[in-house]
């Protein structure tokens, strides 16, 4: 059963005041007053309050009653209830004949804010509870049959495809208030689960719709103040292994797309597929050896001008004439590089294949030819 607290009990007593002349006391289920606006009379017995509670029904003092009882004024005391159930009284301090016509109307409004807290508590509980899910979904000890049973019991709307989403918030000041904002504002509908994850992540699952736009999305929590510094994107999903591995994957997304893109705000794991997948094998023995050859490139390239023609190399297909444009210098000067990267590495840019691995190969090794952290 709800039990009214301090804090609700002087919420009702302020709204009230601030339209009736007259003072407003809120006792608990003992008769005890936890809301008054009248703060001597606060954590005293109310006699009055009892006899309501004992009689379960509206009780009217004047003052020739309230002469009788202790810790008791002139008025009108009524019981309030929820779901049936006598949670505390409230009091209305006057002559009954004058305060009478307020009374069932602060009663009313008084239920209504008890009503709004209790609502407010169940989504809260609510948000809870999906967090947690979406938390114990990127847990792999945690078998699928037990999470598909616990979103049954907790009513998720998980309606197929999905799609999800990993923000990560700036760093800048605090991000909790922000975090907080959009917590609410994602939040906000049934068939949306949001979930941080640290200070500075989200995680986001939502109906999966072909035509959304994001960067309009990005725009407007820009405008809002969100502080969303990207954002990335799983493929459609159609089961809860998928959601899974989606989830999963979409951190190392993140992580290759902050250290090959840093400036990029949109991260899609369809355009990305092949590199985050080399990505997240980095610090594997076979993928280190397909990295040799660059890394001997970058270890002699301390100006950074062979990791520019090879990015612009590559970025163009291998076209003289445009990648030259496009670094500002003449086609012999780009010949005569790419002929220093062949023999620092010991590839062909003329081959696709070994071209692409420089290419890929770039977006795995840090700005000094390192792993980014």
């Amino acid at each position: 059963m709800l039990e009214l607290d301090s804090t609700l009990a002087q919420r009702i007593v302020d709204r009230a005041m601030a339209i009736l002349p007259h003072n407003i006391n809120v006792m608990d289920a003992q008769g005890m007053i936890i809301g008054s606006g009248d703060p001597s009379r606060l954590h005293t017995r109310h006699e009055g309050a009892q006899l309501v509670l004992a009689n379960r029904r509206v009780v009217e003092i004047d003052a020739q009653a309230a002469a009788c009882l202790r810790g008791v004024k002139p008025g009108v005391n009524l019981p309030l209830r929820h779901a049936e159930q006598l949670i505390g009284v409230l009091g209305i301090t006057g002559d009954p004949e004058v305060v009478r016509p307020y009374a069932e109307l602060v009663r009313m409004a008084a239920e209504m804010l008890v009503e709004h807290r209790v609502l407010q508590a169940e989504r809260h509980w609510q948000r809870h509870q999906q967090e947690a899910w979406l938390r114990q979904l990127l847990d792999p000890q945690q078998a699928l049959a037990s999470l598909e049973a616990e979103a049954e019991r907790l009513g998720l709307n998980l309606g197929w495809p999905r799609q999800m989403c990993l923000l990560r918030l700036v760093e800048q000041g605090d991000p909790l208030p922000r975090q907080a904002r959009l917590l609410a504002a994602l939040g906000g509908k049934s068939e949306h689960l949001v979930a941080p994850l640290g200070r500075n992540e989200l995680l986001w699952c939502r109906p999966y719709n072909a035509s959304r736009d994001d960067q309009a999305w990005l725009s407007q929590a820009d405008e809002r103040e969100w502080g969303v510094r990207s954002m990335a994107l799983s493929d459609p999903l159609s089961d809860l292994a998928e959601l899974r591995q989606a989830s999963l994957v979409l951190r190392d997304l993140q992580a290759y797309g902050q250290a090959r893109f840093p400036r990029r705000r949109l991260l899609s794991l369809e355009e990305l597929r092949l590199p985050t997948l080399l990505y997240a094998q980095r610090h594997s023995w076979l993928l280190q050896g397909w990295l040799a050859p660059l890394r001997q490139v970058l270890a002699q390239d301390a100006q950074g001008t062979l990791r520019a023609t090879l990015e612009a190399w590559c970025a163009h297909d291998g076209q003289i004439q445009t990648c030259a444009q496009a670094l500002g210098i003449h086609r012999n000067t780009l010949r005569y590089r790419l002929e220093r990267i062949g023999e620092l590495s010991g590839l062909d840019l003329n081959r696709f294949d070994q071209r692409l691995q420089l290419s890929l190969g770039l977006g795995l090794l840090g700005a000094e030819g390192d792993e980014p952290g």
